[in-house]
């Protein structure tokens, strides 16, 4: 076999279909007796755990890669962002020492509860820091729309800005949103802190149950979450050296087809078929996410573009498409750079099992995933 980069796979010899001559069951056998090459490289699996357990205990950050899809048409995005409201948050203590908020979201466009992952304490929802009529202080600190931290005994959820207002600071009317968003400057210069903060970094992340709770080798969604995670926890990007970073979840099982039909979709697998032909097998597209509701929650979390048009975040993603669908439909969000999630093995030169590896495949081959080994 020729040396091929890692990233490259080999390709089977098109095979063309009519619709009209052929049925579902005649693809499903076609595939069952013309097996596809293996592909060259892949991840090993890592099955979940804790946040930054189930990777290596690797201090360097990733590498960021600047992008600009200022030409690119917004084609195929919602015409209108979905309404948002953070409904509480609370601190999440993780077995590895690190701390992170998680937030949940209501919305006007499903019933679902989505998520966000929030490392850092500087960046905070609007619609949760929001004054709601005849609130009671301790009623906004159960739902997490307090400063600082909770203590027992602890009454007022300003704090914070009650003593800083106390000893002649800022006018009192100053919300707490604004001031929590300003970077703690670093009292000596190092080279991890530069004058102006690293944009944070943000991971936008789609539910996968069985990657996730039940170690499914069929995906790397786990590996890919426990990385964020690792990546979001390090000091380079926290502050001061970073304004922190988030992962927003999404509850959008099977790229969007649900459970259910995700499961239909892993025996049409086992038939012969990969994970693009099982959801096209079933009758939907091969990728029905969305992205309107993430960039709603970035923006209520504060990493819009800004008065000035050019705040930004750098965005962990091999997807090509999502860095256009995050920004939305009028760029209310700014991609700055992408960076890059590198499979586990490919760094230390292993392969995984026949199902991620050809997991893999068909993520360079017919997603058009940006997946190389550096």
């Amino acid at each position: 076999m020729p040396d091929l980069p890692a990233h490259a796979s080999p390709a089977s010899v098109p095979q063309r279909w009519s619709n009209s001559s052929h049925s579902e069951q005649q693809l499903l056998d076609f595939r069952l007796n013309h097996h596809d090459h293996p592909p060259l490289l892949s991840p090993a699996f890592t099955p979940p755990a804790t946040p930054g357990t189930g990777t290596p205990a690797i201090e360097r950050d990733a590498h960021s890669i600047p992008v600009d899809t200022s030409s690119e048409p917004a084609s195929n995005l919602l015409e209108s962002l979905p309404e948002v409201n953070c409904v509480v948050r609370a601190r999440i203590p993780t077995t590895t020492g690190q701390e992170m908020f998680l937030h949940l979201y209501q919305n006007n466009v499903d019933n679902k509860e989505h998520l966000a992952i929030v490392f850092g304490n500087q960046i905070r929802s609007r619609s949760l820091d929001a004054a709601r009529e005849g609130e009671t202080e301790m009623a906004r600190m159960i739902r997490g729309a307090y400063t600082g931290r909770l203590y027992p005994g602890r009454s007022h959820s300003r704090v914070e800005q009650l003593k800083h207002d106390t000893l002649g600071g800022s006018n009192s009317s100053t919300s707490i949103s604004s001031t929590s968003r300003t970077p703690s400057a670093s009292p000596t210069a190092s080279p991890l802190s530069p004058q102006e903060p690293k944009a944070p970094l943000v991971r936008i992340h789609s539910e996968c149950y069985t990657g996730e709770t039940v170690w499914s080798a069929r995906c790397d969604c786990g590996e890919q979450l426990d990385e964020a995670a690792r990546l979001m926890s390090l000091p380079s990007n926290l502050p001061p050296y970073s304004l922190g970073g988030v992962i927003i979840y999404l509850r959008q099982e099977g790229r969007g087809i649900g459970l259910g039909e995700k499961l239909k979709a892993y025996n049409l697998q086992d038939l012969g078929s990969d994970t693009f032909e099982a959801n096209v097998l079933l009758r939907h597209p091969a990728d029905a996410r969305s992205y309107g509701l993430a960039t709603s929650m970035l923006v209520d979390l504060g990493l819009g573009r800004g008065e000035d048009g050019q705040s930004g975040i750098r965005l962990l993603t091999n997807n090509p498409d999502k860095i256009r669908a995050v920004e939305g439909p009028r760029r209310e969000v700014l991609v700055k750079e992408r960076v890059a999630m590198i499979p586990l093995a490919w760094k230390k030169g292993d392969r995984g099992s026949e199902e991620v590896e050809k997991y893999l495949s068909t993520k360079i081959e017919k997603f058009k995933h940006m997946l190389s080994s550096e």
